[in-house]
């Protein structure tokens, strides 16, 4: 049990490690620390009951870089997969929207159209109502007047929706 005092740097050297792991591997295992006239920090330690094994260093083979870039090639492949697929969705989103867009123009089409209709309808009621009889059904030439032209029209709508 041979007792030394050393600098931190000192004992880093000794054992494989920074000046600053020394230090703190000193301060982990409170070992006795006093100043030298010159100002530095000495530290006792008895190197045989210490047990430290310096980590090694992550990245510090070559079989770790060929690794690493194997992973960093196989994420590159999955990252412009990935991209082609987002495409692909890209694709099917503006032609969906493109097709959306179709039908809501279709629809608002379809109902100006509708309201069209009622209106007529409307208009047609309103004048057979106030239009009078059904008596001179027929004119002069053999043709129906316009009053029975539209009763009939209503007629024939109001059964087509029972």
């Amino acid at each position: 049990m041979t007792v030394e005092t050393l600098t931190y740097a000192a004992l880093g050297a000794r054992l494989g490690i920074s000046p600053a792991a020394a230090r703190s591997l000193a301060k982990r295992l409170h070992l006795p620390c006093s100043l030298s006239n010159g100002g530095k920090a000495l530290v006792s330690v008895d190197l045989t009951a210490i047990r430290h094994k310096p980590r090694q260093r992550a990245g510090n083979t070559a079989g770790d870089a060929t690794q690493l870039a194997a992973k960093v090639a196989t994420l590159q492949a999955e990252i412009v997969r990935l991209e082609a697929v987002a495409a692909g969705h890209r694709a099917d989103f503006e032609r969906e929207r493109e097709r959306a867009d179709r039908l809501v123009t279709e629809l608002l089409q379809a109902t100006a159209e509708t309201m069209a209709a009622r209106e007529a309808k409307a208009r047609l009621e309103g004048s057979l109502r106030s239009g009078g009889g059904t008596a001179h059904a027929i004119d002069s030439n053999g043709q129906r007047r316009l009053g029975h032209l539209a009763a009939d029209l209503v007629a024939a709508d109001r059964k087509a929706r029972s």
